[in-house]
């Protein structure tokens, strides 16, 4: 694929450009239209060029947060002459490791033009081998990426690569997980159908209906809110967000604009004392699937915040809840009637530093949902 350079010529096909050496750079906002078309060709299997939308949300996620400097954002590799052949997408965001600030690289797409992009892709590999990197990571590997993420000295975090589901009205809800592959299953007269139904097998089987704590509540919250009662409830662990203000609003912004989601909401968990001990924030689309992005509680409270959690949503009139399983709330989560777990891409990370990657290993890490690529639409549109 043609590389779309502003105000210069191409060599002629097989001649390399001189002023153009080949090899690896950060990729500049010029190269958004070439990065754009090679996305649709690699992920959507069009050989087209972007659409606006598409080159404007790549400019957006790539290049528009507070914490972007060329070191830590995007990569191109560039053939001899002069074309884009292949290239990684990446997000910085800040964690805190140890109590040292650390901006991390969310790699959210891994882009090879076939076999002619085969050496640029084995290169900018190479460029993410442990020994070059302070934190980089990816939730939604495929098993050869990860396999490549193994070999280049990282590791693949298992817990963080299920998804779970818990289904309150199970018929709609599988007429709406499946509605990607059959947007017919979203129809009204097919809802209103299986919405019947699950009336039915909710009035039979009552344990499809999440039960409420005692002394338990929820309630709205905005998501400065959500910022806030983070910040204490994250400290139980070594590696966590840092999302300053700046950081978190521009994420909140990024995600608010996958609609096909729903709207990003907050709720935070109040006990019986008013005090708030959990808080979670996901995407509501009315009546149908709420998407958990991040759920947090004091420590101990796992089983109270998630139980409410889901009885909150189910008196919302969502027919199912998703989210990233996260090893602290495993126990909680899994003891819940009507729920799954199902293999969602692998969640891989590599580090030069033994510290932050032991840490991992032994879930001593908070990672997912703003703090990953959950939010992104080039997961869900395009």
């Amino acid at each position: 694929m043609k590389a779309d350079l502003r105000g210069a010529q191409s060599a002629p096909a097989g001649e390399a450009d001189p002023r153009r050496p080949a090899g690896i750079r950060a990729m500049e906002r010029a190269d958004v239209p070439t990065i754009g078309k090679l996305f649709n060709k690699i992920f959507r299997k069009t050989d087209c060029q972007a659409g606006e939308d598409l080159r404007r949300y790549l400019e957006t996620v790539f290049f528009g947060s507070p914490l972007y400097t060329r070191e830590c954002g995007s990569v191109v590799h560039e053939n001899g002459g002069g074309d884009i052949d292949s290239a990684i997408l990446a997000v910085p965001i800040e964690f805190l490791v140890h109590g040292r600030p650390t901006v991390a690289r969310l790699l959210c797409a891994f882009m090879a033009d076939g076999k002619a992009g085969a050496a640029g892709a084995a290169r900018l590999a190479r460029m993410m081998r442990a020994e070059r990197q302070e934190m980089c990571f990816s939730d939604s590997s495929s098993p050869v990426s990860a396999d490549h993420w193994v070999a280049a000295g990282g590791a693949v975090l298992p817990i963080q690569s299920l998804e779970w589901r818990r289904a309150f009205r199970p018929f709609v809800a599988g007429a709406f997980l499946a509605s990607r592959r059959v947007p017919l299953l979203r129809s009204r007269a097919v809802i209103g159908a299986l919405a019947l139904a699950d009336h039915a097998l909710r009035w039979r089987a009552p344990s499809t209906k999440p039960s409420s704590v005692l002394g338990f509540e929820t309630r709205p919250a905005s998501l400065e809110e959500f910022r806030q009662c983070a910040g204490p409830m994250l400290k139980r662990f070594s590696v966590r967000p840092t999302w300053s203000r700046p950081e978190f609003d521009w994420l909140a912004a990024v995600a608010s604009l996958n609609r096909s989601l729903g709207a990003l909401q907050c709720r935070k968990v109040i006990c019986e004392r008013g005090r708030t001990v959990g808080t979670f924030l996901f995407f509501g689309k009315e009546n149908g699937i709420a998407n958990v992005l991040n759920v947090l509680c004091e420590e101990g409270r796992e089983f109270d915040v998630t139980a409410e959690m889901f009885a909150s949503l189910d008196r919302e009139g969502y027919a199912a809840a998703v989210g990233m399983a996260q090893p602290f709330l495993m126990n909680a989560i899994s003891r819940r009637r009507w729920l799954s777990f199902r293999h969602r891409g692998y969640f891989c990370m590599v580090t030069r530093h033994a510290d932050l990657m032991e840490a991992a290993l032994r879930n001593d890490i908070y990672i997912g949902g703003l703090a990953s690529e959950s939010w992104s639409r080039l997961l869900t549109d395009f």
